[in-house]
């Protein structure tokens, strides 16, 4: 962990038992028992190293071609086939790693603590280069065939060549004083990538340049301390069409023209997750772990789910007719998409899930904080 990093981590704590000294916190809900209509099982498991440090690292599984590839904060990246979970290659790396990986163009792509990504070979793990960027990395890089982006904690946003991992273009925002910890994953679409920011802006660059092509002031900073000013931008963004939709902390829940940046609506909501989209439905988890959806077209609610309030929920996914979430404890949860209805739940090793499930022919490949990694499957009880 970065001075940076840490300083922040340890001010918010601070500022948050000050704020709570004279009240008592509310604890997280229990969970209690509901009639599932979805049964869920393990299709296979496998140990990625880690341990759960609470370190809130961005290591979460991809998939690529029918292939799942996971990371483990001890420095070893995995490939396994995604239906069986046999082992197809381990690449030892002995270095940091803090966010990803990303898969795509033959290439699988981490980030690490101290500042470098590493490029691995997508189908045998040979290292193909390392190279040092301005800061941590804590967000999965996004790949192109032209370009790799990498987003780090200092602001900048860096376009790598896929080939050689040369620097080729470089650009940032302002990062104020105090801030989450965390990254908002960069988000390429068509010639452009699309990234949010600690200063609760969304800005999209070229992809051959980095030029800007637009920013936009999502969530302006309100309120007289820095605590009341935190507007991170760090959960998932989703670009669907021409549509960008962003949700941030202490923020708005928006929707954005991929072309000009314009916020054609927005709702006020606090995530520091993010969201999902399907069809003409926006899902959301909210700081305080409730699930919510809305309205695409206006933002105009549709439901809210509290059952699992104060879980530290991760971002949620779509399985089909349902949306995944999962929780501080391990647990894995399916919401009716259509109203927020609990279908079923499955429990992991115990210990914190951080990052997204990812969803991929017909899987849900959830990674612990302590490098469990599980592929689940859920169908209808007869």
């Amino acid at each position: 962990m970065s001075r940076r990093s840490l300083a922040a981590v340890l001010l918010l704590a601070v500022a948050l038992v000050a704020c709570d000294k004279d009240k008592d916190v509310e604890p997280p809900k229990a969970l209690v028992a509901f009639n599932a209509t979805l049964a869920v099982e393990r299709a296979w498991t496998a140990g990625v190293g880690g341990k759960d440090r609470a370190l809130r690292l961005a290591l979460a599984p991809a998939v690529d071609a029918g292939r799942v590839f996971a990371a483990g904060d001890n420095g070893t990246v995995y490939a396994f086939d995604g239906k069986t979970g046999r082992s197809l290659w381990k690449a030892v790396a002995k270095l940091p790693l803090s966010g990803g990986p990303a898969a795509g163009n033959g290439l699988v792509v981490v980030g690490t603590s101290d500042g470098r990504v590493l490029a691995l070979n997508e189908a045998d793990g040979a290292r193909r280069w390392l190279v040092r960027v301005s800061g941590e990395v804590l967000s999965a890089p996004a790949i192109a065939s032209q370009v790799v982006v990498v987003r780090t904690v200092d602001g900048r946003v860096h376009g790598l060549a896929p080939d050689t991992g040369a620097d080729l273009w470089s650009n940032e925002q302002a990062v104020p004083r105090l801030t989450l910890r965390g990254t908002g994953r960069p988000v390429i679409a068509g010639d452009v990538v699309v990234c949010g920011f600690d200063n609760g802006k969304v800005a999209a660059y070229g992809l051959a340049k980095g030029d800007t092509m637009w920013e936009s002031a999502v969530s302006p900073p309100h309120g007289r301390t820095e605590l009341e000013r935190m507007v991170d931008i760090d959960g998932s963004l989703v670009v669907s069409g021409h549509d960008v939709l962003v949700t941030g902390f202490q923020g708005r829940v928006a929707m954005l023209g991929l072309d000009s940046g314009q916020v054609w609506w927005s709702r006020d909501a606090s995530s520091y997750r993010g969201l999902a989209l399907a069809a003409e439905t926006i899902f959301v988890t909210t700081a305080d772990s409730h699930v919510i959806a809305v309205k695409r077209r206006d933002g105009t609610p549709v439901w809210d789910q509290d059952a699992l309030a104060r879980r530290g929920l991760t971002s949620p996914v779509l399985d089909g007719d349902a949306i995944v979430v999962a929780d501080f404890e391990g647990h894995v949860h399916w919401l009716d998409a259509a109203t927020g209805v609990l279908l079923g739940r499955i429990a992991t090793a115990k210990g914190r899930v951080t990052n997204a499930p990812v969803v991929a022919d017909g899987f849900v490949y959830v990674q612990t904080d302590a490098g469990h990694l599980y592929a689940l499957r859920a169908h209808p009880k007869k």
